[in-house]
């Protein structure tokens, strides 16, 4: 008669994982999961009806449309610059590289009231670089009889936007540039490829991953951005108001099942988003591996 052994669990390096699996379910959902949830019921309240009678309010979608399309152009100026940026503080050494190094992290520590109050003071007309493309400057007249605008205009948001999302790309992209083998470069540059075929080719590949991770990142940082962008924005209803700013507006009416229909919008816009880009990027990735 055959007897069976008692199951065992497989012996692990690191002990204590339903400790630690059930401490990580709890904090997430204290955290995360019962604030969005309380926020969903929130605006549940209204019904479908009520969230779609907000969604499609003509300042909503304003202030939608301003709030994701200023963040996906402002990451996407992130995305070259920063890439740029995180090239020149990798590969070259030069004067200053530490301060240049320490000046990337400046908009995680500086406040992000007074990164609006210095961006709106430097881009206003009356500033350092708003004044450069002021109507009665050669610059500024290549623009028009008005100028250009960047304060108190959605052009203002996007200045913000980058500013405060900038640093997610270069320190996404920055190891990764590190980490890279300059001899698989030097092996592309002996089989005859140009340096631009040598980047598009070999580089960009393998930092492409951490590339729309750090996209994804400042997307994420600058569709919620409100500090930074209600003081250079304007704030004008259907020009330069953003989701954020309505969010709080609607509170301040004591609108309250209004504001959480709008922010419930913002959430699930921002998931799809989010979830499309983590899906390419896992696509991507697949396509990589042999």
């Amino acid at each position: 008669m055959a007897v069976i052994a008692p199951f065992r669990c497989r012996p692990r390096v690191m002990p204590g994982l339903g400790v630690s699996l059930g401490f990580t379910l709890a904090y997430l959902g204290l955290v995360v999961l019962v604030p969005l949830g309380a926020l969903v019921v929130e605006a549940g309240a209204l019904g479908i009806g009520g969230i779609w009678q907000v969604a499609s309010d003509a300042r909503v979608l304003a202030a939608l449309r301003l709030s994701f399309g200023a963040a996906l152009v402002a990451a996407a100026f992130n995305a070259i610059f920063g890439l740029v940026l995180a090239w020149v503080l990798v590969r070259y050494r030069f004067p200053g590289r530490r301060m240049v190094d320490a000046v990337v992290d400046l908009p995680f520590a500086l406040p992000t009231a007074v990164a609006g109050i210095t961006l709106a003071t430097l881009y206003a007309r009356n500033g350092w670089i708003g004044g450069v493309f002021a109507p009665d400057t050669v610059i500024g007249a290549l623009f028009g009889p008005k100028g250009l605008q960047i304060a108190y205009a959605p052009l203002g948001v996007m200045v913000a936007l980058a500013f405060v999302g900038l640093p997610f790309v270069v320190r996404t992209v920055q190891p990764v540039l590190a980490d890279f083998d300059v001899e698989t470069e030097e092996a592309a540059a002996s089989l005859g490829a140009t340096r631009r075929a040598t980047f598009l080719k070999v580089i960009l590949p393998a930092i492409l991953p951490a590339l729309a991770t750090g996209f994804a990142l400042a997307f994420a940082r600058a569709v919620g951005e409100y500090g930074s962008v209600i003081f250079i924005a304007g704030n004008i209803p259907m020009v330069s108001e953003i989701a954020p700013l309505l969010i709080v507006t609607k509170l301040e009416e004591y609108n309250y099942a209004g504001a959480s229909a709008v922010a419930v919008i913002m959430l699930a816009l921002s998931f799809a988003l989010l979830l499309l880009i983590n899906l390419l990027q896992r696509r991507y990735a697949a396509r990589l591996r042999p």
